[in-house]
């Protein structure tokens, strides 16, 4: 599922891929569902492409987003990601606690948990193996 959620450099939010046409993608903004071309120019990355370091390797970020819908039961994170970043890591080291305190910065941790609440807001929750 997270192979077709997309993050646009320079746009606010998550897109999920559409369409492609010849030198853009159709997408989605899963949170105001309107319609726009990404074009290859621009930043674009897919979630399932991103990991979370560690002290001993990487962890996918669907891991990560697993691990954040077991400990908030399937609902949004219990902390905003504006609070402070001794709270934001606090947090962290309890989904992830080994995750690497010098490499993942707290600006990473409110990226991953706005992303969490934007997905789970538009009932985008599976994280589990794709087929």
């Amino acid at each position: 599922m997270l192979k077709k959620i997309l993050s646009i450099s320079g746009k606010p939010g998550l897109y999920e891929l559409v369409s492609q046409g010849k030198n853009m993608l159709i997408v989605e903004s899963l949170s105001e569902k309107k319609r726009l071309p990404a074009y290859a120019n621009e930043k674009i990355i897919s979630l399932a492409d991103i990991a979370i370091f560690t002290d001993e390797d990487e962890v996918p970020l669907k891991t990560v987003f697993n691990s954040i819908k077991t400990k908030e039961s399937g609902k949004e994170a219990s902390i905003s990601p504006k609070s402070k970043p001794e709270e934001l890591r606090e947090y962290f080291a309890t989904i992830l606690p080994n995750f690497d305190r010098n490499r993942v910065y707290p600006s990473d941790i409110k990226k991953v948990i706005t992303w969490y609440n934007l997905l789970v807001a538009a009932g985008k929750d599976d994280f589990s193996e794709e087929a």
